[in-house]
This record gives structure tokens, C-alpha cells and sequence, in this order.
């Protein structure tokens, strides 16, 4: 029996399967996988290539998106490592061997990831900026011997000879994870516990309010002096943002009442939601920024996530017949889905097919290729699993008949 003392107050039993958080990470990523194709195509925002073929009013919903696409992951991933951490029990060789098994799960694809994923989009940017010559094999040799490094400008993280890329995800989760465990004896004192119970005792408007202040304050004083980076060392507001939602998450994890008011104001939060956004979107096409456009922004934000919470578990949680294929994928296709977008945009470009039909075959290109790469290899050679997040076949099959999937 897994011991809760952690919470030892939580309404829910300890293996409360949470198939809406299940489900809602698997929608999660595949909303990257769209922003990733959109980011081909949006003129004037850097990434690293950049379709022939720019659609000037994709910006806009892709700057919606963007303010709130990681934070959900993060807050998500909060939720997924505490019904860990409750499996697991709070005594401190399990929570040791838990920082353990989370940096294998992560820091292992990591290194495998920038080693044999990633090298293919810097070699690919690098032939579009005009400073790597053809040739990946010469060009990877060069980039996994660290011999010399690149002009800056070459291809992202040059200057380093090596990048992770959109990979950045997996040190920042470890890092929260590492740092929220480290922390479990600080939430099951009384400060912690009362902090907790504050926060996931909030019901009405407080619940739509409060937790959008500290994000707010962060976006006042922290992102201007802080823009993002994604370096892990110098992200300062990102940092501030992202562990704030993923101890969101944390905290909320296994508390009933707080999920079910989630539930009752999902639509007054999505309307509230939308309302914030014109408002936003109306005060950022006049110059200059004001307090108001980024007060706006942030209660978009927070109420839109709190809507996507309370209608997933309002409509998700339940066994779907997919959803153990979708747990056991997610990492995968998070790993390959950036590189396959890339390749298939260089041998797409050349025919000019056009945005519209361009973008769907990319979409469609980038969803066939990773199940076909994931379900036909990854999944089944046991040695390329844990390269790529995933457990060995017997306890991902035990890991079916447990709680919320954690793989990533």
C-alpha cells in the first residue's frame, strides 16, 4: 500500500487513476506539435527555418497559444509527480531514488536527444544561414567532437558547438522535480501544509484571482529585465513562471474539492478568458505596452488554463481506449516531432507548394513519421526504449494498472 502521508489529508485514494490528466497531456503535446509547423510559417518570429511562403495572420492565434501552451505542460507535470511521489512514499530513500529515476527518464534522452535527434535541424539551419557546407555526416562528426565551434549566427547554441533545442523542457523538469522533492519535508510541516491547504481551498473568484497574481507580478518586474532564454542558467522569469505553475500543479494533484471547482467555473472562466484576450489583443495594437495589456494577458491566461482543467476533467476523465498507446507515446513523439518537421519543410520547400498544402502535409508528414518511427522501432527494441523516456516493457505494462502516467 503506498504510503500518503505527504497529504495526508487528500480526498482521493492513492491509486485514483487520473484519466483526464492522462488524456490532457497527451492534447498538450500535440498542441506543440502545431505551434512547431506554425513557427515555419510566421513572419518576423526567429525559428530555424523559415517558410518561403509566410501567412501574416498566423501570429496572432499563435501568440494566444504561446502564452499558455508550456505553462499547462508544466502545471500537468506538477500534477503527474505528485500522484508520484504519493505511489512512491515520502520516506527519503524513496524520494532519493525517485530524483534517480526521473534523471534517467530525462537526462538520458536528454544526452541522447542533443547527441542523435537534434544534430539534424542544426545541420539544416546551419545550411540555410550559408555557414555549415553540405555533408551531415562531416558535419555531425564535427558537431559530437566538439572540435571548434561555429559563428554564433550558424545555428542555435553555435557559439556552445552543441544545442538542445527544443529538448530544453527535459533539464527544466528535472530541475523542478529534483527541487520540489528536495522540498517534500517543507511541505509536510505545518508552514507548507497551510500554504497547501490555502491555496487548494480556494472556491469561486479567488480560485480565478489569487493564482494569477504571482504570474502577474513576475510579468510586470521579471520579464522585462529577464526575456526568455531557455539555457536553463539565465531564464530567470521563465523560471519564475514555470516552477510557480508546475508547484500549482503539485499542490493541486490529488484534492477533489479543488478539481471539481474547477469543473463548476469552466465556462465562466473561459468566458472571462476571452473577454481578457480582445482586451489584450485590442490594447497590443496600439504602441507601447501598459500595466492594463499585461494584467489582461496574465488573467487570460490563468482563467484559460483553469477552463482547460475543469473541461478536461469534466469530459476526460474516463478510460479511453487510447490513452495508454497516447501515455506511452507522448515522449517519443515530443523527442522526434521538431527534427521531422524541419526535414520535411527542407524536402517540401523546392516544390512551392503553398502554405495551405505545404502546412497539411508537414502536419500529416510529422504525425506518420513519428508513429511509424515510435510504433514500428522505438517500442519495441528494448535497448532503444529508455533512449527515448520509456520503461521496459514489463513495468510499462504494470504502469498501465497504476496511476497517472509520469513518462514525461
Amino acid at each position: 500500500m503506498p504510503h500518503p502521508s505527504l497529504f495526508s489529508n487528500d480526498p482521493l485514494a492513492p491509486a485514483a487513476r487520473r484519466h483526464d490528466i492522462d488524456a490532457l497531456r497527451a492534447f498538450a503535446f500535440l498542441l506543440v506539435i502545431l505551434y512547431h509547423v506554425g513557427m515555419y510559417y510566421v513572419p518576423g518570429w526567429h525559428w530555424h527555418l523559415k517558410s518561403p511562403h509566410p501567412v501574416e495572420w498566423l501570429a496572432w492565434p499563435m501568440r494566444l497559444l504561446n502564452l499558455w501552451r508550456m505553462d499547462l505542460v508544466f502545471l500537468i507535470s506538477g500534477v503527474s509527480l505528485a500522484m508520484l511521489m504519493r505511489r512512491r512514499g515520502d520516506a527519503s530513500a524513496a524520494m532519493g531514488a525517485l530524483v534517480r529515476s526521473r534523471a534517467v527518464r530525462l537526462l538520458l534522452p536528454l544526452a541522447f536527444g542533443m547527441a542523435m535527434v537534434v544534430p539534424y535541424q542544426a545541420y539544416l539551419q546551419g545550411l540555410d544561414t550559408g555557414y555549415v557546407e553540405r555533408g551531415f555526416g562531416a558535419f555531425l562528426s564535427r558537431y559530437l567532437g566538439l572540435r571548434g565551434y561555429w559563428p554564433k549566427q550558424a545555428f542555435e547554441g553555435a557559439e556552445f558547438g552543441i544545442t538542445w533545442n527544443h529538448l530544453w523542457y527535459l533539464p527544466y523538469l528535472f530541475a523542478y522535480t529534483a527541487l520540489v522533492v528536495a522540498l517534500a519535508p517543507l511541505w509536510r510541516a505545518r508552514p507548507g501544509r497551510w500554504l497547501r491547504e490555502r491555496f487548494t481551498a480556494l472556491r469561486g473568484a479567488r480560485l480565478l484571482v489569487l493564482p494569477a497574481l504571482p504570474l502577474l507580478a513576475y510579468a510586470l518586474w521579471l520579464q522585462p529585465r529577464f526575456p526568455a532564454t531557455h539555457d536553463l542558467l539565465h531564464d530567470f522569469y521563465l523560471h519564475a513562471m514555470y516552477l510557480t505553475l508546475f508547484s500549482y500543479g503539485f499542490w493541486l494533484a490529488t484534492d477533489a474539492g479543488a478539481w471539481a471547482e474547477f469543473d463548476r467555473l469552466r465556462r465562466p472562466a473561459l468566458a472571462i478568458a476571452v473577454a481578457a484576450a480582445c482586451g489584450w489583443l485590442a490594447l497590443r495594437a496600439q504602441p507601447g505596452a501598459s500595466a492594463l495589456a499585461v494584467t489582461l494577458r496574465t488573467a487570460y491566461v490563468w482563467c484559460l488554463i483553469a477552463s482547460i482543467l475543469g473541461h478536461a476533467h469534466h469530459h476526460l476523465n474516463r478510460r479511453w481506449r487510447w490513452l495508454g498507446w497516447a501515455n506511452e507515446s507522448v515522449y517519443p513523439w515530443y523527442l522526434l516531432h521538431q527534427t521531422l518537421i524541419l526535414a520535411l519543410a527542407a524536402v517540401l520547400a523546392p516544390f512551392a507548394l503553398g502554405a495551405l498544402p505545404e502546412a497539411m502535409l508537414l502536419i500529416a508528414g510529422t504525425l506518420a513519421g513519428c508513429w511509424a518511427i515510435n510504433d514500428g522501432l522505438i517500442r519495441r527494441v528494448g535497448w532503444l526504449r529508455p533512449l527515448f523516456g520509456l520503461k521496459p516493457r514489463r513495468a510499462s505494462a504494470a504502469a498501465q494498472a497504476q496511476t497517472t502516467s509520469t513518462s514525461i
